[in-house]
């Protein structure tokens, strides 16, 4: 069966990186109707390399928060999951696992990067081997959820390994800035990249993976989702957290003071459809850092300023504002994969103001994802160095060469 077939409308070409063009397949989603046939086959081109050059022609399907929900609610069904992902997944995949091949040969190199590499490697593999099963054939089904879960647990320790890599690699070869922007660029694409795989894998695991569909306190989630995402709850669990670890290290730790304001439906707790599971991550990440900086910037003082909370929930937005605390990039990842951010506000002498910013409507929380396409490939082949500013030199001018006679 051609892919624009399991496509809802045609697919449209546009150029891509090289000679062939892309495919877009923007119009896919969880309720496309998939039929029951076998998804593309790569026939033309053997091995690995002709698999990752057929699927990165396609783009990714960004799903909204509202098809993650519709789909699970209402429409779960196994059959029309299995078809999708077995096409999307492979896509996904492969639209990274061309990024990682333009990374500088000496990276690619290091044991941790080459690990990684693997895990993207067999799990294509696998995923391709459900390309020509039927969605009535209850065995490849049940046998397609055992491996959506297999591969799920093979890349829990993608990002440290993938993090270890570009360490093992600046402390052999150390790093340009050129260079380390380019990292730094795959970096936040390749760490979007997992969270949005993981997302699908979770979704498919925790619906239809029998004993791995969560615990009876989160029956009322539509997979990893929880349509009532009490945020002031995932809040306090995640201070409560960070404040153990501080207890443990410092002997001591600040208090919380958290405000809520619901303009929305005033009065009410502030509730949003929402991945308690990165909205924690956030916060737990960002109040680590937060008590780090209080107890050190405090500490000659002996006493700790509470840190401040300030959530807002308006018609459009959520906001969560935190004080005297710095991000971590992995944090500003998990709140832009639905189109939110996370902003750091600094002011010398008082501190940094970080705000996360949520899409209240599930409609326009919308998956962020990168695509390899012809713009990130000129991205990794070109000299990001600005030629049209100047450059200081390292020694200051002696400006007595400037004086008049």
């Amino acid at each position: 069966m051609r892919l624009a077939r399991l496509l809802r409308g045609a697919a449209s070409a546009r150029p891509g990186p090289g000679p062939r063009a892309r495919r877009s397949s923007a119009g896919r989603s969880l309720t496309s109707d998939a039929g029951s046939g076998p998804a593309p086959s790569p026939a033309p081109e053997r091995g690995v390399p002709g698999q990752v050059d057929f699927y990165a022609r396609f783009s990714p399907s960004p799903l909204s928060m509202k098809q993650f929900l519709d789909f699970g609610s209402v429409n779960a069904c196994e059959k029309t999951s299995f078809m999708f992902l077995r096409q999307e997944l492979p896509v996904r995949l492969a639209n990274i696992m061309k990024e990682i091949s333009l990374l500088p040969d000496n990276l690619l190199r290091t044991p941790s990067v080459q690990l990684v590499q693997s895990w993207y490697i067999q799990s294509l593999q696998e995923l391709l081997d459900f390309k020509d099963k039927s969605a009535e054939d209850a065995k490849a089904i049940y046998d397609f959820t055992d491996t959506v879960i297999r591969i799920r647990n093979r890349h829990n320790d993608v990002i440290p390994t993938m993090a270890q890599g570009v360490i093992e690699y600046k402390e052999s070869f150390g790093v340009d800035p050129v260079t380390s922007q380019n990292v730094q660029y795959f970096l936040d694409r390749f760490f979007m990249s997992r969270i949005s795989i993981r997302m699908l894998l979770n979704q498919h695991s925790l619906l239809f993976g029998g004993k791995d569909k969560g615990s009876p306190s989160h029956r009322k989630h539509i997979g990893s989702i929880n349509p009532n995402c009490n945020v002031v709850d995932v809040i306090q669990d995640g201070y409560e957290n960070a404040r153990r670890l501080c207890d443990l290290y410092y002997i001591n730790s600040p208090e919380l003071e958290l405000e809520e304001l619901n303009a929305k439906s005033p009065g009410q707790p502030i509730q949003v459809v929402y991945v308690p599971s990165h909205l924690y991550h956030m916060v737990f990440e960002l109040f680590k850092n937060a008590m780090r900086a209080t107890m050190e910037y405090h500490a000659d003082k002996g006493v700790y300023p509470p840190i401040q909370v300030r959530v807002t929930l308006g018609n459009e937005d959520l906001t969560v504002k935190a004080g005297f605390g710095y991000g971590l990039p992995i944090s500003r990842l998990y709140a832009q994969y639905f189109q939110g951010d996370l902003k750091l506000y600094s002011l010398e002498g008082y501190g940094t103001d970080a705000v996360i910013y949520i899409k209240a409507l599930s409609t326009e929380s919308i998956e962020r994802l990168p695509v390899y396409n012809k713009a990130a490939w000129k991205h990794y082949k070109t000299n990001h160095e600005a030629d049209d500013w100047c450059v200081p030199s390292r020694e200051p001018k002696d400006m007595t060469t400037f004086r008049s006679a």
